[in-house]
């Protein structure tokens, strides 16, 4: 085993029980609090999703709870998380670098 882990992952929220049909009042409060973690060292806003890299589990673990705690506070009865998690252990593995690597591939 290496010395090195890189996790990534990738955070999916869906609030139900809210009074309105679009959701970016709960998304805004949760992509809030994932950034308000000093130790992620990113956090990627994309439409479908957030995307979060850090050095150990324990720190996506961190976001994922304030996610759902964000989400309640402004009013939601229910959450629906879909959650994917890349750790890797044998190098280094940016989420830049994942992109990096399918972009050199393109033809």
């Amino acid at each position: 085993m290496s010395n090195f882990s890189t996790v990534n992952a990738e955070i999916s929220i869906t609030p139900i029980g809210t009074s309105e049909t679009s959701i970016g009042k709960e998304i805004a409060v949760a992509y809030d609090a994932i950034r308000n973690i000093a130790k992620l060292k990113k956090v990627t806003l994309t439409p479908m999703s957030t995307q979060i890299e850090s050095d150990n589990l324990e720190d996506i673990f961190q976001a994922i709870h304030a996610t759902h705690n964000s989400v309640k506070s402004v009013g939601a009865k229910r959450l629906i998380s879909i959650i994917r998690i890349d750790e890797r252990l044998d190098k280094p593995n940016t989420l830049d670098d994942k992109v990096q690597s399918v972009e050199t591939k393109v033809t």
